[in-house]
């Protein structure tokens, strides 16, 4: 049978409440071998293993998990140890480590990440069933060379495209633009369509070697929008900004005057917009042959982080970078 090795960082999925009914909980308080034994079924599918690399509400994940992470998936491939890994991880930053994993996870064998919108201990939990086809598809050769995949809810979602869209709703994941990989249910399991970008092993970024990330800041644009965080960014130490822009990634003639002094003092700009989809674009509204910036293309503002911290660490310049945004 297909070995596949569970790796729990915490999450919602591992959570505790205090009653069934009650919306208050612990995120990350249960283990992976008790999460493992609330789902009938997985010895069907799959040799499973388990191992605890963190309990963690995922707002609590960092730049050093990160790295702990792609790290021990990379490990437990190159030794032959696992056909396919999952992660159980919390929902609030799962598209931020999913895709920082296809960007630095160098092998075809499938990497899913899963999570859950209700604790373990909830009323109707969603984690058992999502742990469950989360299981079936990292135990799938089908699944390899598609990437990290994001499996919650019985949709199957490209790491790249996937965002959280609700709060609280069962069905908060959605890829706004070019939809769904597939399905799961119940461990039947249907592909639509390939990744359309690269990842994995066809991905140039690398974590061998690298102890720590370039700190990068998010800064969110909105009217009257004033350009002292910018230069409060860049006095704690950041490398690089990204702008969650208004529409075509804009910000005020103010801000946009600071972007360009800072610019020139090499940290690196990257423009992403507050909308949820489209594209921003190079020199619609902002020109960013003049400003020195980086158009974002088509990666929201928490992925555009991650991608330019990887292009920091790996020496990138500005044109380089830009390059990098329009093929990742």
């Amino acid at each position: 049978m297909p070995r596949v090795h569970i790796l729990a960082t915490g999450g919602t999925i591992a959570g505790k409440a205090g009653s069934e009914v009650e919306a208050g909980y612990r995120a990350g308080e249960v283990g992976v071998k008790t999460l493992l034994a609330s789902v009938p079924g997985l010895d069907d599918l799959a040799q499973v293993t388990g191992e605890q690399i963190a309990q963690i509400g995922s707002q609590d994940m960092d730049d050093g998990l990160w790295l702990k992470l792609a790290a021990r998936v990379n490990a437990l491939f190159a030794a032959d140890e696992a056909d396919g890994i999952v992660i159980t991880h919390g929902t609030d930053t799962a598209e931020e480590t999913s895709f920082f994993l296809t960007l630095t996870v160098k092998s075809d064998r499938p990497v899913v990440l899963t999570g859950a919108m209700r604790p373990a201990t909830s009323l109707s939990a969603d984690g058992p069933l999502n742990l469950y086809n989360a299981v079936a598809v990292a135990a799938d050769p089908k699944a390899r060379n598609l990437g990290v995949i994001v499996a919650i809810n019985d949709d199957l979602h490209s790491a790249r495209d996937v965002t959280k869209s609700n709060t609280t709703d069962v069905q908060t994941f959605i890829s706004p633009g070019r939809g769904l990989l597939g399905t799961a249910s119940y461990g039947r399991i249907r592909y639509f369509r390939q990744p359309t970008h690269p990842h994995t092993t066809r991905s140039e970024f690398s974590t061998d070697g690298v102890a720590r990330l370039p700190r990068v800041d998010i800064l969110y644009a909105h009217a009257n929008m004033p350009p002292d965080l910018i230069r409060a960014s860049v006095a704690a130490g950041a490398r690089g900004i990204v702008i969650a822009g208004m529409g075509n990634g804009n910000v005020s003639t103010e801000a946009a005057a600071v972007l360009a002094e800072i610019a020139r003092r090499n940290v690196t700009v990257v423009r992403s917009t507050r909308v949820m989809s489209g594209d921003v674009a190079r020199n619609v509204e902002m020109n960013d042959d003049e400003l020195g910036s980086v158009a974002a293309d088509q990666l929201n503002p928490q992925k555009s982080r991650v991608l330019l911290q990887l292009c920091l660490a790996q020496g990138m310049d500005r044109d380089a970078i830009q390059d990098a945004f329009y093929r990742y």
